[in-house]
This record gives C-alpha cells, structure tokens and sequence, in this order.
C-alpha cells in the first residue's frame, strides 16, 4: 500500500494552481507517484510522513526535452579551438559518429547513465534522448535501444547529417526506409536536422520525406530548425504539426507567425549558443507573439556539452530577455507541452509528483546565482532520487 508524504513550510510553491502560479507559505501532499494536494501550510491534511521544507521554495522537475546523450568519444580539442576563434559549422558530428560506432553497447549505456545521473541531480526527472550519432542501420538501433532504458522519450534522428562519402538522396531513402523500419519499435519520435547550405545537413524536401515516412510508421515529429539561418524548417514542422521545433535561432516573421498559429513548441537551445558563441534565440520575440516557449540544454559532446537546466535557466534570463518565471516556467511545462506531456513539468493535483526543492527562497535564484548548485532535494514519482 502506498504511504503519503506531506511536504510543508515550503517558502515558494511554483505552479500551485492554475490562477496562481506561486503560493506562499505552502505544503503539498503526495500519495503513490502522484501529487494529491497542494494549498496553504496551515491548511495541510495529515499524512503518513512528513518533510519540513524550511521555508525552501519548491518547483516542478525540469523536463528537458532534447538531449543526445547516447555517443562516445570528446571534442574538448574542437571546443578549445572554437574559443580561439575557428567557426562552427556542425563538422565534428562525424568525429563522435566514429567513435560511437566503435564503443560497445555497454560503453555507451555506461556514458548515457552518467549523463542521465547529472541531469537527475540538478533536477531534471523528465528527459528525452536521440539517436544521431551511429547513422548506420544497426548502430541508430542499438543507440535507441541504450537510450530506451533511460527514458520512454527517444527520437530517431537517423537524419542528423549525411555520413561522409555517401550520396544525400541515397542516404534519405535508407533513412525513410530500412532504417526507420529497423529503429520505429525503440522510438517515440522522428526528428531531422533541416539546415539547407550546410554541407551534410538536409534540406526542405529531404526533411519532409525522413518525416513523412516517421509519421506514417506511427512516430510523432520534431524538427532540428533555423539554427544556422532562417529556412524551411519551422514551417515544415507546422506543416506536418510537429509536436516541437528545435533552436530557433534564425526565425522570419513568417515563422515566428506559424508557430503561434500552429501551437508548435519553440524548443531554445542557449547551451548551444554559448558553447559556439553564436548568437543568442530571440525568446521574448517568440513570447510576444504567443508562441508556447520550452527550454532544453542540447546535452551532446560537440556544441552543448551541459547537462544542467538551472545553467539553460540563467543563461535564458541573460540573453534572451526572459523573466526568471517565463524560464522556469519553460523548462518544466514548456518541455512537457514540447513532450506532448501533460503529467509532469507541473504541481497541480493528479500530476506525477516530480518536484525540487531548492537551497534557496525563490526560484528567481536560479538565475539571480548562476553556477550555484542550488538543487537541495530531488523527487521523482513521488520518491526522494537526490
């Protein structure tokens, strides 16, 4: 049978309900793996278990809704070199595509584990992973099969760029074809990198075939868009509804428009800005115009390699004219509606209980002390995890 825990004196209660998003001096009860109550501290039913929050603040676990945390290999070398000033251009995929291709499935597990370890222990209970990064047949399957057994949320990114010495159509058409049949049953999501001009990347036509043919076998759709320069890539996501569109650094007014009318998730990616110095998502465009906002750190080992939400927080706050609300709120249910997901990224009543308490009063200290660890307690389904 399972016990309830009341968790009271909570300083802050982020996301307390839908006409108040913080509430003072509040208590939240969770019975099983679910939230049953929230409300005013004095008012708290009583429980199986009790935990004093003193007077911390508490918010939904983050939900990073892209991430590529199967690979092997490091391009410490690349990122130094880009400090330097060498541009980036989305080469070096191919280095950890090499590297990943010649790790074993428990090698790779063994990476994945530890990254999803960190993501955990700074608050991140909902994540999603991709492929990417074996771009052969049976290694894109056996990268979905590692990240499966961290998470229900893997995307086939098969088309991630075009292996070296292979023609781009003839690639599609395994990516459209063999491929997806081999990776569909390991695989919640279709997803394609949509860079037109970028040597390796695909252009609007080839990305519309790799997605149709993800759609029609039962996967739902996520688009790699308009990092490099505006393209076709957020207006085939509304296209085909995608569920999210992922960077958004180049946007025209009439894709900041699709996305509004079409409810398709802008997936900010700033972790990748600031490992390329590139410049920055123009968030507060986006928010203005009615856009649904989600924040995610693009984990991987070339242009992101940041497994911390509170870090994308911050970073959103900076330099991308957010409000410490407008990040927080788009890193839990910015994810979760990036995610299709209706049970976590928030405390209301019947939800998941994923929660973290913060070493802080408010959640504004996640971008008011950048760097700090402030992640006090993790919980996950309604079980302490950090």
């Amino acid at each position: 049978m399972s016990r309830s825990v009341l968790i009271d004196r909570i300083g802050q209660l982020l996301f307390a309900d839908p006409e108040r998003e913080e509430l003072a001096d509040a208590a939240l009860v969770i019975e099983g793996e679910r939230v049953a109550w929230i409300g005013p501290a004095a008012d708290a039913p009583a429980a199986d278990r009790r935990v004093d929050a003193g007077g911390r603040a508490v918010l939904p676990g983050f939900v990073d809704s892209h991430t590529h945390l199967v690979f092997a290999g490091d391009r410490a070398a690349e990122f130094a070199a880009r400090m330097a000033g060498e541009p980036y251009r989305a080469g070096g995929i191919r280095t950890t595509v090499a590297a990943t291709r010649a790790a074993s499935d428990a090698q790779l597990a063994e990476r994945t584990g530890r990254l999803a370890a960190e993501l955990l222990a700074q608050g991140t209970t909902t994540f999603e992973i991709k492929s990417g990064y074996g771009l052969t047949v049976e290694d894109e399957r056996r990268c979905l099969r590692v990240a499966r057994a961290f998470t229900p949320e893997t995307t086939f990114l098969g088309a991630h760029v075009v292996p070296e010495g292979v023609d781009a159509d003839a690639y599609v058409a395994l990516v459209a074809g063999p491929m997806l049949e081999a990776c569909a049953p390991y695989a919640k999501w279709a997803d394609v990198f949509c860079e037109p001009g970028l040597p390796g990347a695909f252009d609007g036509d080839q990305a519309r075939a790799v997605l149709a043919a993800g759609v029609r076998a039962g996967l739902g759709a996520r688009v790699h868009a308009g990092q490099f320069a505006e393209g076709p890539g957020v207006r085939l996501a509304c296209e085909l509804g995608a569920a999210s569109a992922d960077h958004c650094t180049h946007l025209s007014d009439a894709d900041v428009a699709a996305l509004a009318d079409s409810g398709v998730v802008a997936t900010l990616l700033p972790g990748a800005e600031f490992a390329t110095r590139s410049p920055y998502p123009d968030a507060r465009r986006l928010l203005d115009a009615g856009v649904t906002v989600a924040l995610a750190t693009d984990c991987n080992p070339g242009s992101s390699y940041t497994s911390s939400m509170p870090f994308c927080i911050a970073l959103a706050v900076r330099e991308m004219r957010m409000t410490p609300l407008e990040a927080v709120r788009a890193a839990t249910r910015g994810g979760a509606a990036a995610l299709r997901r209706d049970d976590v990224g928030t405390l209301r009543p019947g939800a998941r209980a994923d929660l973290v308490v913060l070493e802080a009063p408010s959640y504004v200290h996640l971008a008011y002390r950048p760097g700090v660890p402030l992640v006090a307690q993790v919980w996950r389904a309604g079980s302490r995890v950090a």
